[in-house]
């Protein structure tokens, strides 16, 4: 692994998860993949210090790494089950993604950022962490390669994308937040049909937005 995950870092995370049960998260298995995920290897190395703070935090392009919070919560909504075949919509650092990976998911990750995209793509594998990463549109998904179990997005939106619906397995689920650019609700959204969804609410949350198209530089 590249880097370093110290006893100290260890204990941090520890000290993360704790935090995390405090605040609601109930289901081990998301605790324990938050608590094996070395975070602040993702981060900028001026904000170390904070990498085990339950607060998102910029890493270029104008984008953050998610709360731990708010990936624990995201995570817990989707359900995932050993094998899943997840589509994560905004890679963004990467953190996410080696989160379901360590819950022992098979993740395909899109990022519409080509800097955050070459960044992501070299870090994970030398953390030992091999989802398969994707250059393109969020609000397109990745048709070729569905239907997925899972879908995850990482991103607000004013709506659903058809595209990311159509992508989804009868029985699959689908974790994404819905409403204005200052604020959205967390949906959890299920598959009943070919042609019907069943959707929950969950709270409200922030995140940046989901814009269309790809930025190449």
């Amino acid at each position: 692994m590249i880097g370093r995950d110290s006893l100290r870092h260890q204990g941090m995370r520890k000290k993360l998860v704790e935090g995390l049960k405090i605040k609601g998260i109930r289901d081990e298995k998301v605790l324990a993949a938050i608590g094996r995920v070395p975070r602040h290897l993702f981060m900028e190395s001026s904000f170390l210090s904070f990498a085990y703070k339950d607060q998102a935090f910029p890493i270029g392009a104008g984008q953050t790494i998610s709360q731990p919070f708010t990936v624990a919560f995201q995570t817990w909504l989707l359900q995932v089950e050993k094998n899943d075949r997840i589509l994560e919509i905004g890679t963004g650092s990467g953190y996410q993604a080696a989160v379901l990976l360590e819950m022992g998911a098979r993740v395909f990750t899109l990022e519409r950022q080509m800097e955050l995209f070459q960044k992501t793509q070299a870090l994970l594998p030398e953390m030992g962490y091999f989802p398969a990463c994707f250059f393109g549109d969020g609000w397109e998904g990745l048709p070729n390669l569905a239907p997925f179990d899972k879908i995850l997005v990482t991103a607000g939106t004013d709506r659903i994308p058809d595209a990311l619906k159509s992508q989804l397995k009868i029985g699959g689920r689908m974790v994404i937040p819905v409403g204005h650019e200052s604020r959205q609700e967390m949906l959890s959204v299920v598959r009943t049909s070919e042609e019907e969804f069943k959707t929950e609410k969950h709270g409200g949350f922030v995140f940046v937005p989901l814009l269309k198209g790809t930025v190449n530089h």
